[in-house]
């Protein structure tokens, strides 16, 4: 008995060793994996910073590039004259600097365009997200998709083509290039923002509450419009922002249908803005008339930074009533 017991005392403590050194590896590998893991955590912090930093000293150097270039000729022809002079001629004999309507008919311009596009960008959204049917919507949807994909020359030369055309047999005028058509091409090119951002905001809608809705006796418009609408405000919001900067910033398609005339802004007259007064004359300026230039964008930055903070103010605003 003896003789069989002393192997097995040597194979349990044989046995047992392994797991002793397995049990003391352990610790080690918990800690390394510990530190791999710290190590990835500070690495990713890291970049994430670095790419926030890139995103905020791009929007610095913008800026203050815009400044730098701007500044001088508004400072030479005077702010007064350059911001409220009626009269634009950079290459006559006595240049003259007046932006003013430029400025109003951007801003009309893309009123216009919101005041159109914006309803019907809403009310499709809804109807996607609500009321369409899984078969309707996977056809509507590629075809809004697809619109935010066209080139802008390509709604440009549509409009050229088709809409000027039309503009001049519906409305008998002389030129069809005018404010009108412009505003209908912007109109029709913010669709895609402002359609599938307020789609994803009406889809985040929790059930509960258009359920909570209806079991209280509302009807499904009443449901939408009531419900859903305000609780995905914030979402529609973004999308009309994106829309609102697309009209601002947009130059080929307006150049193209507008008729690129320095009048004062109306509806059947032929107009400039102040993307398509930069673009039309850059590739020839030179001196006064180019550092003119990059005043109006100047001024075009300013404008977009402007509407992008009151539309953001008036949001903050609402839901702190809310």
């Amino acid at each position: 008995m003896e003789q069989v017991k002393q192997p097995l005392g040597k194979v349990a403590f044989e046995a047992a060793e392994p797991v002793e050194k397995k049990q003391a590896k352990q610790p080690a590998n918990r800690n390394l994996r510990k530190l791999v893991r710290d190590m990835v955590e500070k690495i990713m912090n890291t970049l994430f910073f670095v790419c926030g930093m890139v995103a905020i000293l791009a929007v610095l150097l913008i800026t203050g590039y815009m400044i730098v270039s701007g500044l001088p000729a508004i400072q030479q022809i005077g702010v007064v004259d350059f911001l409220f002079g009626t009269e634009w001629a950079s290459t006559a004999a006595e240049p003259k600097f007046g932006i003013l309507p430029f400025i109003l008919t951007s801003v009309w311009g893309t009123l216009g365009a919101i005041v159109i596009g914006v309803p019907i960008g809403l009310l499709t959204a809804v109807f996607l997200s609500k009321v369409a049917s899984p078969k309707v919507a996977g056809v509507v949807r590629p075809a809004v998709e697809l619109l935010a994909g066209i080139p802008s020359v390509v709604y440009g030369l549509i409009g050229m083509m088709v809409l000027v055309p039309a503009m001049m047999d519906i409305f008998n005028l002389n030129n069809g290039t005018c404010l009108l058509a412009a505003i209908l091409v912007l109109a029709i090119m913010i669709l895609p923002s402002i359609i599938s951002v307020s789609e994803t905001a009406l889809n985040a809608v929790p059930k509960e509450y258009e359920e909570a809705s209806l079991a209280l006796g509302a009807t499904q418009i009443e449901t939408i419009f009531k419900v859903s609408i305000p609780a995905a405000k914030s979402g529609i919001v973004a999308g009309v922002v994106l829309g609102v900067g697309r009209a601002i910033g947009e130059a080929m398609a307006v150049m193209m249908v507008a008729g690129n005339v320095a009048n004062m802004p109306s509806l059947f007259k032929s107009v400039t803005f102040l993307t398509t007064a930069v673009a039309k004359e850059m590739s020839y300026a030179s001196g006064l008339q180019r550092q003119a230039l990059f005043s109006i964008a100047l001024v075009l930055f300013c404008f977009i930074m402007l509407i992008n903070a009151l539309l953001n103010f008036v949001l903050k605003k609402g839901d702190n009533h809310e």
